[in-house]
């Protein structure tokens, strides 16, 4: 087998074990032990050039998510039977996913030529921190800018319910729990004006395949993650537009918003765009910063890796006070938030 596939298989389950996916860390080490070179995906696997592992094309994920769409198509029982809830011998679980490579070899080929997409949902409990933060200093209607959108699952963050204290957002079909430490953000009102994101592959949720490559993303295993997913698909009604994010944030910015907060802000987004798109955007969301006032306040909040651990570095700038804060850390999947921002702005 080739080594880097290999090494590509192992690095990408010890990731999903550390994110509680038990079942995804067993797949593909099994994969590694047992991958069907043989094949038309196996020929086309070993056709990727560059990086393949997670920081890379993430082939490891792209041939996960072929099988899962595979399982949640009904297109295989043999290896539905393999997958969460049941339970299998590994000798079961390799026969069962050998033969749906085999079997299926065309449509996985197919499915491994995009990059996985995954909106986790989880993360929205940190813009809800940010935003009560907003929404008390400001006291004003806010105007969402996303950037790396996806699906445009966490633009709805103000219909979630988060359960951290006595809670904050309205009842809702789409419920968040993280393990919370540190202060509470303030208790506000939130009323968001308008709402809008930018992908360079947007999925739209009402389309039967970009929903099911959505969902073919979460693991098997975290039936709680699914179903959360899906409710967040069934409340997502923002646009969304295909294209590069700092030219769509050059038309955002240029839009007046008076009266408005406008907040733009990544998840796990921003890490990936090129140096130069990096800068290019920094020095674009500063100019407009300096001719942001006090009735047209502009936030921008980053939810990012940063080269250090554990989880995601929170960071939010304020114009026009020109003001940086550190809001803590958080888990890559929102599971828990490390919250160090002040009780309040004002």
């Amino acid at each position: 087998m080739n080594a880097a596939l290999r090494a590509a298989f192992l690095e990408q389950a010890g990731h999903c074990e550390g994110l509680d996916s038990r079942f995804m860390g067993r797949l593909l080490r099994l994969l590694g032990d047992h991958w069907p070179e043989d094949t038309e995906l196996g020929q086309k696997s070993a056709e990727f050039t560059g990086d393949i592992g997670p920081s890379g094309h993430s082939l490891p994920l792209r041939i996960a998510g072929g099988l899962h769409a595979l399982v949640l198509l009904g297109k295989d029982p043999r290896l539905a039977g393999a997958y969460p809830p049941h339970t299998c011998s590994d000798d079961e679980l390799v026969n069962a996913i050998v033969q749906a490579i085999k079997d299926n070899d065309g449509f996985l080929c197919d499915w491994i030529g995009n990059a996985p997409q995954t909106n986790e949902v989880r993360r929205s409990a940190v813009l809800i921190g940010a935003a009560q933060l907003l929404a008390d200093r400001f006291g004003l209607p806010f105007r969402l800018s996303e950037l790396g959108a996806s699906a445009g699952l966490n633009l709805m963050f103000d219909r979630f319910r988060m359960n951290v204290g006595s809670g904050y957002g309205p009842d809702s079909t789409v419920s968040l729990s993280p393990e919370w430490k540190g202060p509470l953000p303030p208790l506000a009102d939130i009323c968001v004006a308008e709402r809008r994101g930018v992908d360079l592959n947007p999925l739209d949720v009402r389309d039967d395949a970009d929903a099911l490559r959505l969902q073919a993303y979460l693991w098997a295993d975290q039936k709680e993650r699914i179903a959360r997913t899906r409710a967040a698909i069934a409340l997502q009604d923002a646009p969304l537009d295909k294209g590069d994010a700092i030219d769509w944030l050059a038309t955002r910015l240029a839009a007046p918003a008076e009266g408005h907060i406008h907040l733009i802000y990544h998840t796990v987004a921003w890490q990936y765009f090129p140096a130069d798109v990096q800068e290019r955007g920094t020095r674009l969301i500063t100019s407009a910063g300096s001719r942001a006032t006090e009735s047209a306040p502009l936030a921008w909040l980053s939810y990012e890796a940063d080269n250090q651990a554990p989880g995601a570095a929170l960071t939010l700038r304020i114009w026009p006070q020109n003001t940086t804060l550190s809001l803590g850390r958080a888990d890559f999947h929102g599971r828990w938030v490390d919250w160090h921002a002040p009780a309040t702005l004002r």
